[in-house]
């Protein structure tokens, strides 16, 4: 475990070196930029900032394990071994998703109006926190296990992978089957009736679904 965390915070030290946390990071706060307005429903717009916190974490996710020269990732998989060596990108990748999704829940609850979606019910802030931090924590397992998906050694073609990723994100996000989906909507429906929703259920679908991709991916790399 010991080992672990010291390759994860190498990890972490290696994204901020090379700044390719910046443009997820953009990406995400331009996207809650845009579609959140100050007094909007806070129930609605915590669903939204959850659901697009679902690509950025997929795409930390492919930053992080992809961010090592070849070189650099065979002595430290030589050393570590090369399946907890791609845990701690994955690990990397899923903590700085946590670190936005944070910021975007906090923005949001700064911004927004406390009522439902007709503006006739109050809504209490506190428990909206914890229900929009509930979502994105979906969202954002979610997207870690479409990201470890999309990117080696799973898929090693640049290409393939650009393209599953964004096809794995509109899937996950508007399939009726996925947590994600569920999450957000769970949201929306409470908005309209002034009720806070809980999501533990697709927390833990999105949990398994997250745990079963790190698993396999970390399996494969023993291989490749």
């Amino acid at each position: 475990m010991t080992a672990l965390l010291a390759l994860v915070r190498y990890q972490l030290a290696l994204l901020l070196r090379s700044q390719r946390w910046l443009p997820p990071t953009l990406a995400y706060a331009a996207l809650v930029g845009i579609g959140i307005q100050a007094g909007s429903p806070v129930l609605d717009s915590l669903g939204y900032a959850a659901a697009m916190l679902l690509p950025v974490a997929a795409w930390l996710v492919r930053v992080c394990v992809t961010a090592e020269p070849d070189a650099a990732r065979h002595c430290a998989a030589a050393l570590a071994g090369p399946a907890r060596v791609h845990v701690s990108g994955v690990l990397a990748g899923g903590t700085a998703a946590g670190v936005l999704g944070l910021a975007g829940t906090g923005t949001v609850l700064a911004i927004s109006d406390a009522h439902s979606t007709d503006g006739r019910i109050a809504v209490p802030l506190l428990p909206a926190a914890g229900a929009g931090l509930l979502a994105a924590a979906v969202c954002g397992l979610v997207g870690v296990g479409v990201g470890v998906l999309c990117a080696r050694p799973v898929l090693r073609s640049r290409g393939w992978s650009v393209l599953s990723l964004l096809g794995g994100v509109v899937v996950v996000l508007v399939a009726s089957a996925s947590p994600a989906n569920a999450a957000v909507q769970h949201l929306v429906s409470g908005s309209r009736a002034g009720a806070i929703p809980t999501s533990w259920s697709a927390l833990l679908v999105a949990a398994v679904f997250s745990a079963c991709a790190i698993a396999g991916a970390a399996a494969l790399s023993r291989r490749r």
